[in-house]
């Protein structure tokens, strides 16, 4: 299903929405998840000002990107975001990133089903021909779910972070709507 006005999408166990001025506490919680911060390499570090005024741009939508916040069905409580950013309408492609908050939330399926809920619309709503990523080798756990999606690597950017005092290398992986659609069907 899905809304125009507020865009909604809504999936077996969790709803993909747009951001609220409601969502500030906890997704500020969400930008201090340590595991989330290194899984996905971010460094940045936000004041509640900054967070209030970035809730604020990615609640309205935006021709270049689309930001969801994806939230348990069960608890309505923010579980974390996913975002389709860099949109290029001329060449249909885009980059998605996903973050799951808390290690309790973490493996119980709702990342899987937020990145094919975004992909769907990306593909079918869209019309986006190619969707990237970027992973870092030690995040195994993504990169389990980005294959099982139907992800295949492309190469890898070389040295592209420096954490823990040493560089990591990024998977780049992509995902083209005739494989998607031959994986997961037409909604």
């Amino acid at each position: 299903m899905v809304q125009m006005e507020g865009i909604q999408i809504e999936g077996a166990a969790i709803i993909l929405r747009m951001a609220k001025e409601s969502d500030l506490e906890a997704y500020y919680l969400f930008l201090q998840d340590a595991e989330f911060t290194k899984l996905t390499g971010s460094n940045q570090e936000f004041t509640h000002q900054e967070i209030a005024d970035w809730l604020q741009k990615i609640s309205v939508p935006h021709p270049d990107r689309v930001d969801f916040m994806i939230i348990s069905k069960e608890t309505n409580e923010l579980l974390g975001e996913v975002v389709l950013n860099e949109i290029d309408a001329t060449n249909r492609s885009a980059n998605i990133r996903i973050g799951i908050q808390g290690s309790s939330n973490r493996g119980k399926g709702h990342g899987t089903e937020a990145m094919i809920l975004m992909l769907r619309h990306g593909f079918e709503t869209l019309k986006l021909h190619r969707i990237h990523l970027g992973v870092y080798p030690f995040n195994p756990r993504a990169i389990h779910v980005y294959k099982k999606i139907g992800f295949q690597q492309e190469g890898i950017q070389r040295d592209t972070l420096y954490q823990d005092e040493k560089f990591h290398d990024m998977i780049e992986m992509s995902l083209l709507e005739d494989e998607f659609r031959a994986l997961h069907g037409k909604n």
